[in-house]
């Protein structure tokens, strides 16, 4: 009788062990995995026990609180423009303009003299340089029937000429040494000008052969278009600049 009632008691016994553990490894077999690496099985709970509680300060630092930002630099980069400089001549003619002094007969360039490309026919090679003097233009000649238009001012009457010449030298902000011809006509005029905004020859020259004629700047820009010259051809000093940018010593200067 009493191996019986033992018996029943140690059968008792384990359904509830078993009963027990079973429920144990069902709760804790996720948590257990996830934290001790192991698989979550009924020897891990044996062996390891219930998993641990996080702290509060490990469950705040588990998992970042931020999300990461991609790098963004605190400053911002230097505009392009800062980069831009004027071209030089374009200094030079605003000094030329802010103290070169007004003239009374000051009238606006007719718009048809501003420099443009155009259509050309002529026979000239491309780099020749014609000087339409009835018309007041110059041609610098670019091939393929085109040729960049200037307006310009000529020879006042009995003063015109015509022929080929080539530019024997190029001279920046030129000085000046008026001829004895016109120091004949014009006694008042100075014998030597050092160049400048104020000198009649502009900002740029080109000498043409072994004459006394020049293609150059002029800081009268209102006689554009007219006859007022001894012979020279005088352009606008932003127009000679590009002109002579653009040109050798040594160009054809046809003069018709």
């Amino acid at each position: 009788m009493f191996k019986k009632a033992a018996s029943a008691l140690a059968l008792s016994a384990s359904f509830l062990i078993a009963g027990f553990t079973g429920s144990a490894s069902a709760q804790y077999t996720t948590q257990a995995s996830y934290n001790n690496g192991m698989g979550g099985g009924f020897i891990e709970f044996l062996f390891g026990g219930p998993p641990q509680q996080m702290s509060p300060y490990q469950q705040r630092y588990q998992t970042p609180q931020y999300a990461p930002q991609p790098y963004q630099p605190q400053y911002q980069q230097p505009q392009q423009e800062y980069y831009q400089r004027q071209p030089l001549y374009q200094q030079e003619l605003q000094e030329q303009q802010s103290s070169a002094p007004a003239a009374p007969d000051q009238r606006a360039v007719d718009p048809k003299f501003e420099k443009q490309m155009v259509a050309y026919n002529g026979g000239e090679g491309a780099g020749t340089i014609v000087i339409d003097t009835p018309n007041k233009f110059l041609y610098l000649v670019q091939g393929d029937g085109r040729a960049l238009r200037y307006g310009i001012g000529v020879g006042r009457p009995g003063f015109t000429w015509s022929g080929m010449k080539t530019i024997s030298m190029k001279k920046e902000w030129p000085s000046w040494t008026p001829p004895a011809e016109m120091l004949k006509r014009r006694p008042d005029l100075p014998r030597f000008m050092e160049g400048g905004p104020e000198n009649p020859l502009g900002a740029r020259a080109m000498y043409l052969g072994s004459s006394l004629y020049r293609i150059h700047g002029s800081n009268e820009p209102w006689t554009i278009g007219t006859q007022v010259s001894s012979g020279c051809i005088r352009m606008r000093n932003e127009d000679v600049i590009d002109l002579y940018n653009r040109v050798k010593v040594g160009t054809r200067v046809l003069v018709i």
